[in-house]
């Protein structure tokens, strides 16, 4: 399982690459074996400043449908897109291509908050 250690993670199983005051969010390879082929993913919040933890998405599998949660708020600046017309980049890529959303940072105190590689590891039992 490819879990990189540059990135911070969640309990709900979203990755978060953080470049000064912006977030790319996206579902981790855990996750994304979890819930097998993806077809379709759903972000209704485009500029809307979403608290942490709060839902502001979901993703689409064939056999069933999860919500995506804000680890960090912010606004939603970009959806990636390439995922309408390819959503299983989030299988083939999870932490690539398969990036879901960037999030314009409100309160850098909570990226504190976020799980480091090895805390991560312990809450999927790797």
């Amino acid at each position: 399982m490819n879990l990189p250690e540059e990135l911070k993670y969640t309990k709900d199983h979203e990755w978060v690459k953080i470049e000064n005051d912006i977030a790319t969010v996206g579902i981790t390879d855990f996750a994304q074996n979890e819930l097998g082929d993806i077809v379709y993913v759903d972000v209704e919040s485009m500029d809307e400043i979403i608290e942490q933890d709060e839902v502001f998405g979901s993703v689409e599998a064939v056999k069933t449908v999860s919500d995506l949660f804000m680890p960090i708020t912010g606004e939603i600046i970009e959806f990636n897109e390439s995922l309408e017309d390819a959503p299983e980049k989030v299988n083939t890529d999870p932490y690539g291509d398969g990036w879901m959303v960037k999030i314009k940072i409100t309160d850098t105190s909570q990226i504190e908050n976020l799980l480091d590689v090895t805390a991560y590891k312990e809450i999927i039992g790797a």
